[in-house]
């Protein structure tokens, strides 16, 4: 028993070592966080809209590919997406939905109302929920959908020029919206 007590930090060392191996394989990009909603279908959801007359809801969303952000007021790298989200809003004429997320509804429209809206719409989500169901992290993240409802692609942290180039834009294309 105590031969095995010894061996214990052993254990600990080669399981530590192991985790650091199979992060910084080649190949593995360590910014990019799994989901398994990719290839899934996008979670139902129905929320009010940051204008109250109009509802945000998933099977209005279908029939063509679109494009979901999950903001907040609170948020720094959303604001320094921001400009980026404007500038495809204005250009590419993007699908783009926004979901307020565990933010009150006047802090978004005031948001909105400073630095301009490139969404179509935006849902309040105050408790959390449908990103939860997402499986969001923290915000910004971004969720590429096909016409279908199933997700396609997630983009965690703040969009850059690059990755819309390169990955984004793409990506739509390749789904018939561009």
């Amino acid at each position: 028993m105590k031969r095995l007590f010894y061996l214990l930090p052993l254990a600990i060392f080669l399981i530590v070592v192991g985790y650091f191996a199979l992060a910084l394989r080649p190949g593995h990009d360590i910014h990019e966080l799994p989901s398994a909603m990719i290839e899934k279908p996008a979670p139902d959801f129905d929320l009010a809209g940051l204008d109250s007359d109009k509802a945000l809801d998933l099977d209005a969303l279908k029939g063509q590919p679109f494009i979901i952000n999950f903001f907040a007021s609170w948020c720094v790298p959303c604001r320094i997406e921001h400009p980026l989200l404007m500038r495809l809003s204005e250009q590419n004429h993007l699908p783009l939905y926004g979901i307020a997320y565990k933010d009150k509804p006047a802090d978004s429209a005031k948001l909105l109302a400073t630095f301009g809206d490139p969404y179509r719409q935006v849902g309040v989500d105050q408790s959390g929920r449908v990103g939860l169901d997402f499986g969001v992290y923290g915000v910004p993240e971004t969720y590429v959908i096909d016409r279908t409802g199933t997700i396609r692609k997630r983009f965690v942290g703040p969009l850059t020029a690059e990755t819309v180039n390169q990955e984004l834009l793409p990506l739509l294309k390749q789904l018939g919206q561009t």
